[in-house]
């Protein structure tokens, strides 16, 4: 049996651009490792492992590229002279007199050695920082942007100082080329990294809750903690305006809780004894005494955290078309530049400075960066949008998914109905009604279900006799079964199929003793008051709305009826909704959503999952998307983020290719000077990014 492979997580310093993270991206696909997730911005590096023994070679060779693995991020500073923002202002300070000697009458700038002079520190800057990257991802055999950058400005540079040597003339003088070639592509990485940054801003804000102090009581005195120093069992305070530090239960006290930051939801919620309480939520109001359960890693917050960084890994099918583009980008576009030159010195009789003119130009204003940023940053402020509306998607290829969605498939109980049940009636055959309803008490008391705890807590305030069970079990969609320490055996669910009598009633579940009915229970489950809505936007949306549910076919087809559902399929077994799942599939696209426990086979197989439940472990592992708000309208808040964000892809691709399509042609034919191609090819990145980050504000519902 194969060994599960194991996520491993470097903090690599050096990369300042996406240039920078494909190669890294590149180097480790090249070493056959997999779900590679690299961010330049936040220095991370992450991939599977099949053990950690290849972690020196990778390590070494992620080295060898001119990057620093290093061991912990925030208490590494990177040196002063090689952040991209000192290097940026360093050429600056040298390009601009070059560029001035065009416009002021400063005679000495026009001297070929001054403009050596100012070009020579820029130029090696450009070879340290260019080159080293461009020599290694050549290498590597999967050469980058910077190659295009290194030779580019290398030729501007080598032509000029052969021109100076001997003494050729301002025609062959093109010093401020080279420089400013330099100086705008570290401009460009500059806007590039700071944007990058804005679009992974979600997950550095919610790792921002965690990074709190908690107040410990041991003994009765109080002292104050780091939330990593928590540990499951220790009693913890938390006063009004506190975050409240770890995963835990209110032991004492009662407040007001803003859960926000999880759920999206601004109203803040009333906690008081037995009540769970989500690390990272603040206190509004009141103070409580709480028990640390879940700590470190096993938080809700950290494991959500987790699942948005792998989501940012997981690429949409619409990438690869710019993954297959990007990895042929760089070779075909030097020997278009080799090309350019060639047809333009021997075909045209143009001259041998303008054909290298031409030739450079064509070098520097391609940008296969824009093509390797346009999903990326897409799917991360996708994400993070949908993040702080308390929807956690596991994913960019589950935004693909659900951007051609034709058929929602709803479970019933808990997804349009409250999921809090009224007991509305009890009709016992046997006149003892406290017996009766302390076997119901005894055996519900043993599910999870939402209809066994609605029970439990509209019985428990009556009279009832105790009853002592020997056992308990679940059979999913059909009830519970128990024995009592008298060898009374029970079943309380769905009617049994030899009950023809009762099969039509209007009860819902139904208790036997020894196979002999002991007492009908009817139940009602109020019906979402936006679900009606729901219904009819996603009927606009050009979706199919569909009702899936185990519970009797007269209630599904009510509460069908009630919001406007004409597909309704009751009274299903587990592996029947699969049977329905697959058949909603042949036709079209297909989401399921329930409630992310007994519905968490038809959630796996859907095309997408999406869990109405609250944030617990059941939910956040079984389904592609978890709906931490359980309002309604977060389905189609849902819905909406991943239909702009492919909208965002599909534009970012475009620009992308179109940038590149018409600027290669226009520069070959020699109507781009070089200088303007870089400013181009740098602010190409940027309007990239822009359109991404346009998705955080943008009116979408």
């Amino acid at each position: 049996m194969m060994a599960q492979e194991q996520l491993v997580e470097l903090n690599v310093t050096g990369m300042h651009c996406n240039n920078c993270a494909l190669s890294v991206h590149k180097l480790l696909e090249k070493k056959g490792l997999q779900n590679i997730f690299v961010d330049f911005a936040s220095e991370e590096v992450k991939f599977a492992a099949p053990d950690v023994s290849v972690l020196p070679g990778v390590i070494k060779d992620i080295e060898g590229l001119g990057f620093k693995v290093v061991e912990d991020i925030h208490n590494h500073h990177e040196p002063f002279y090689n952040k991209v923002e000192n290097k940026f202002l360093f050429a600056l300070v040298f390009t601009v007199p070059l560029l001035l000697h065009m416009v002021l009458p400063w005679h000495f700038l026009h001297n070929p050695i001054v403009q050596l002079v100012l070009c020579l520190p820029v130029f090696v800057l450009g070879c340290l920082h260019f080159g080293k990257s461009a020599i290694n991802s050549l290498r590597g055999g999967v050469p980058n942007m910077d190659v295009l950058i290194f030779v580019g400005s290398s030729s501007a540079f080598i032509y000029s100082l052969i021109g100076t040597v001997q003494h050729l003339g301002d025609n062959y003088l093109f010093y401020e080329t080279c420089a400013t070639i330099i100086t705008l592509v570290l401009l460009g990485n500059v806007f590039e990294k700071r944007s990058v940054s804005q679009t992974t801003s979600a997950v550095k804000d919610l790792i921002k809750f965690q990074q709190v102090n908690a107040i410990r009581v041991i003994n009765g005195e109080t002292e104050v903690i780091s939330a990593k120093e928590v540990r499951p069992g220790d009693t913890l305070l938390v006063n009004t305006g506190d975050k409240v530090p770890v995963d835990g239960e209110v032991l004492s006290g009662e407040a007001l809780i803003d859960e926000s930051m999880l759920t999206g939801e601004s109203i803040p919620v009333e906690k008081a004894k037995y009540d769970k309480v989500i690390g990272g939520t603040i206190v509004q109001h009141g103070n409580i005494r709480m028990m640390a359960t879940k700590v470190g890693s096993n938080t809700v917050l950290s494991q959500i955290i987790e699942l948005m960084k792998k989501a940012q890994s997981a690429k949409p099918p619409v990438q690869k078309l710019g993954d297959r583009v990007a990895a042929v980008f760089v070779p075909a576009v030097i020997g278009i530049a080799l090309l350019t030159f060639i047809v333009a010195f021997y075909a045209f009789d143009v001259s041998f400075q303008k054909a290298l003119m031409n030739a450079i130009a064509v070098l520097v204003i391609s940008c296969p960066c824009a093509m390797g940023l346009a999903t990326p940053t897409a799917v991360m402020v996708g994400l993070g949008r949908a993040a702080k509306n308390g929807i956690l998607i596991k994913g960019g290829d589950t935004i693909e998914a659900v951007a051609s969605t034709q058929y929602v498939v709803f479970d019933k109980t808990g997804t349009l109905t409250t999921g809090k049940f009224n007991i509305k009636e009890i009709k016992a055959e046997i006149e003892d009604i406290e017996t009766v309803r302390g076997i119901i008490l005894a055996i519900e008391e043993r599910s999870n279900h939402p209809i066994a705890q609605s029970l439990v807590a509209g019985l428990r305030p009556l009279p009832s006799k105790k009853v002592i069970l020997k056992s308990a079990t679940e059979e999913k969609g059909l009830g519970m079964r128990a024995e009592d320490v008298d060898g009374n055996k029970y079943f309380l669910g769905t009617a049994l199929k030899s009950d023809k009598a009762i099969q039509g009633t209007d009860f819902n579940l139904f208790l036997y003793q020894n196979h002999n009915l002991l007492a009908q229970i009817s139940i009602e489950d109020d019906i979402k008051p936006d679900a009606a809505e729901l219904i009819t936007t996603l009927k606009k949306m050009g979706i199919v709305p569909v009702l899936l549910s185990g519970d009797r076919q007269r209630k599904c087809e009510q509460v069908a009826k009630a919001i406007g559902i004409e597909k309704v399929y009751g009274e299903k077994l587990p592996e029947q909704k699969l049977a329905i799942i697959d058949l909603c599939k042949k036709k079209g696209k297909t989401i399921m959503i329930g409630d992310g426990i007994n519905d968490a086979p038809a959630l796996t197989q859907a095309d997408v999952g999406v869990s109405m439940n609250d944030a617990s472990q059941v939910a956040i592992q079984s389904a592609r998307v978890v709906l931490l708000n359980t309002d309604l309208h977060s389905v189609v808040k849902f819905l909406q983020v991943s239909r702009h964000t492919l909208i965002t892809i599909k534009q970012n691709l475009f620009w992308a290719f179109a940038y590149n399509v018409v600027a290669i042609p226009v520069a070959a034919i020699g109507l781009l000077n070089p200088m303007v191609g870089a400013f181009a090819m740098a602010f190409s990145d940027v309007v990239v990014i822009g359109n991404s980050l346009r998705l955080k504000r943008k009116k979408i519902f």
